[in-house]
């Protein structure tokens, strides 16, 4: 059954033209670099620590798994530069020890309900159609609120800017009103937060921020998944020429 997920969608709003080269052409563009490897290994990392809690292993299990992540990527020829991975083992180092005491400090008492939850929910306003996500964690806490939390791996933090940011923020919204239809809990009783993982905070490496997502922002979240699906089962891709100048098809026989 066709699905859409939030990067789709993102990737849509970018430039209609890019969703149609990379997912339905099937034609590679951006496959990764030093800052995706680190982000996949530190997610797997943050997996890990919730659900066996720390063995002592971890930073062990973390250099493992970013070492998979860099020779994956080098075996697709992309470039990388070997000082940012060595400083990423060491910020990778720094980041691990804050993790639960992160989460145990925000939320005091929980349970974990799931890690990598898959949500592959039916689109109600389209026939046919499924809305595809990964919670990365849901903790509920004694006051039965679920919590559905995605880790951000970056630099020292977000601004104001890309925190208020729609396309950051409905990546939440969306996960947050089809988790409660997978579930079928009040949407009421869901709260969504982003943690961020700070590669070169001097401290305070882990810090969860609360995304509210109340009637009008849902709505508006979803007329644009809606607007995105109507026009992709339509096959109308139309370029976005602000968006050409970052674009690695710029120029390229797939984009001329």
């Amino acid at each position: 059954m066709p699905h859409i997920s939030f990067s789709e969608l993102r990737n849509w709003k970018r430039c209609p033209f890019y969703h149609k080269l990379t997912y339905i052409d099937k034609i590679d563009g951006f496959v990764g670099n030093e800052f995706t490897a680190f982000g996949r290994a530190i997610h797997d990392s943050c997996e890990k620590l919730l659900l066996e809690g720390d063995d002592g292993n971890i930073y062990t299990f973390f250099l493992d798994k970013f070492a998979e992540e860099v020779k994956t990527l080098l075996l697709k020829d992309v470039d990388l530069k070997q000082d940012l991975v060595d400083q990423m083992l060491v910020q990778g180092e720094n980041i691990l020890p804050s993790i639960l005491p992160g989460i145990q400090e925000h939320f005091e008492e929980f349970e974990v309900i799931s890690t990598e939850e898959q949500l592959m929910v039916p689109i109600e306003e389209v026939d046919g159609y499924k809305f595809k996500g990964f919670v990365d964690l849901v903790i509920k806490t004694p006051d039965d609120k679920y919590h559905i939390i995605d880790w951000k791996s970056c630099s020292w933090g977000w601004d104001s800017r890309k925190r208020s940011d729609p396309m950051v923020t409905y990546q939440l919204t969306l996960y947050k009103h089809y988790f409660a239809k997978k579930h079928k809990i009040d949407p009421k009783n869901i709260e969504t937060h982003f943690a961020l993982l700070k590669r070169t905070a001097k401290k305070d490496n882990v810090e969860l921020f609360r995304v509210t997502s109340g009637s009008r922002k849902t709505q508006n979240a979803l007329n644009l998944l809606l607007k995105a699906v109507y026009n992709i089962s339509k096959k109308r891709f139309i370029k976005n020429r602000l968006a050409c100048a970052k674009c690695e098809f710029y120029k390229t026989e797939n984009c001329p």
